[in-house]
């Protein structure tokens, strides 16, 4: 096999197309990944972890990517961006309240989604489509457009009730998910919980809470020519050097027929490439 790069790995980059198109992020370098389908792969992990924020090395990643003083002082990594709904902001305690303007106090929307079933969920109005398709998604659809992560948070919370904001992985990379009429969910779950979004539109204003109550369900497929029967790990920390066929991508894991390895979890590893 050749070396096609090696450097710090990112998540993938993912376009969507049809299928998505995907490719390896090492470095500020870019290597398409769909036309290594069916072809040998190997990935080793060569012994180094520089934190993604500060460039320090670390011998464990914290939150994806970063070194233990990063997490414990920077806002990407604070409790509140798992728990949206428990935002901080206003009390002025955020860690980096610049960063808060930029990437909380902005626009967000509450989606559906069917990866391994249906799941409630939050992400940046800049980032649709790229969470949906990270998360392995096979439908999406918008549902609330809102003014701030914090309001988002608040509208999953409410809608937890009924739904669940979780993917089941192992399923999601076991096949596609059954179609669902996404349209229809969400109309039922406006009128189950019309008083609860009154009561955050009432709090909020009208415009801080926008219903999209006649966006159509995007549909997206991935690069997999078999998906498997049982789904296995590879773990880097135990096992520096994977190896496989590639017989697909789904979120941000490659299907190899070793087992399945998610590029994210992996975050600022510093790797070499093959095939």
């Amino acid at each position: 096999m050749a070396l096609l790069g090696q450097g710090a790995l990112r998540k993938m980059s993912a376009r969507l197309d049809s299928p998505v198109s995907y490719a390896f992020c090492l470095d500020e370098q870019e290597l398409p990944v769909n036309p290594l389908l069916g072809q040998r792969l190997s990935i080793e992990f060569l012994g180094a972890i520089h934190c993604s924020h500060c460039g320090r090395k670390t011998k464990k990643s914290f939150s994806q990517g970063y070194c233990y003083p990063c997490f414990t002082k920077l806002a990407q990594c604070d409790s509140c961006i798992m728990s949206p709904e428990r935002c901080h902001y206003a009390a002025g305690t955020c860690r980096e309240p610049a960063w808060g303007e930029q990437f909380c106090m902005t626009d967000h929307i509450v989606y559906l989604a069917n990866s391994s079933g249906i799941k409630v969920g939050i992400t940046r109005a800049s980032q649709v489509p790229t969470r949906w398709i990270d998360q392995g998604a096979s439908q999406a659809l918008p549902i609330l457009r809102v003014a701030t992560r914090q309001q988002s948070g608040f509208v999953e919370d409410l809608l937890r009730g009924q739904l669940s904001d979780r993917t089941n992985w192992r399923a999601m990379l076991k096949g596609e998910a059954a179609p669902l009429d996404l349209p229809a969910v969400r109309d039922q779950l406006f009128a189950t919980f019309a008083d609860g979004i009154g009561e955050l539109q009432q709090r909020f204003g009208l415009q801080a809470l926008q219903l999209l109550g006649d966006m159509q369900p995007v549909e997206i497929t991935y690069p997999v020519s078999c998906y498997p029967t049982k789904v296995v790990s590879h773990d880097l920390d135990k096992t520096p050097l994977v190896e496989g066929t590639l017989l697909g991508i789904k979120g941000q894991y490659l299907l190899l027929d070793t087992g399945v390895i998610n590029l994210r979890k992996y975050t600022a590893y510093q790797v070499a490439i093959c095939a």
